[in-house]
């Protein structure tokens, strides 16, 4: 890889030359209103000094195992070092990869598709422990009877506390709804059978 073709993000030093301020200032309107080191507390930080970085390499050594991870559109390639402890896997994971491959972080639909594929996972794992012999208990994991047990519905100063009626509803109702669907099929099979 040429040493052109590497982001300035990934390198020890910067090779692209700050504009003049003259230069900014024609291209922005107001830029420069903070120029004075005395109206920027964060003033020491914004130095560069190219030996105090304590980088070792032009560019860092890559992690194996690049090849076919998910990154930003953004991005020309993975970062050199990345996360692998919970590779995608399913529907969730198909649809993760969806957002990284065709929409940009600044895009609603992105972060959406993100959350949807955070949610299929967690409901595979809600039904994938009904094939074991501890099911998920969604009274006890999602902290609804630490609330009635713990003195959680007396606390004061709670910044949640507009949001404690919610919290069944947001907790049981996904579990109430499942079961009601389940007792539907049943009801549709079995008058099926009968007739």
């Amino acid at each position: 890889m040429a040493a052109d073709d590497i982001p300035s993000a990934y390198v020890s030093d910067k090779r692209t030359p700050m504009p003049s301020r003259e230069e900014m200032r024609a291209r922005i309107p107001g830029w420069g209103v903070d120029l004075d080191p005395a109206d920027r507390p964060s003033h020491p930080k914004l130095q560069y000094a190219p030996g105090t970085t304590g980088a070792h390499w032009q560019f860092p050594d890559r992690q194996p195992g690049s090849e076919g991870r998910e990154h930003s559109i953004e991005h020309a390639f993975v970062t050199p070092v990345f996360g692998t402890a919970q590779p995608l896997h399913g529907l969730s994971g198909a649809i993760r990869r969806l957002a990284y491959a065709r929409f940009s972080e600044a895009r609603l639909a992105h972060w959406l598709l993100l959350v949807l594929g955070d949610r299929v996972d967690a409901w595979g794992s809600h039904l994938r422990s009904f094939a074991t012999l501890h099911p998920d208990n969604p009274i006890t994991e999602t902290g609804v009877r630490t609330e009635l047990t713990a003195e959680g519905t007396a606390r004061s100063g709670r910044s949640d506390r507009r949001h404690q009626l919610l919290d069944p509803v947001v907790v049981a109702g996904p579990w109430v709804l499942a079961g009601a669907g389940m007792v539907l099929g049943v009801r549709r099979v079995v008058r099926a059978l009968r007739g």
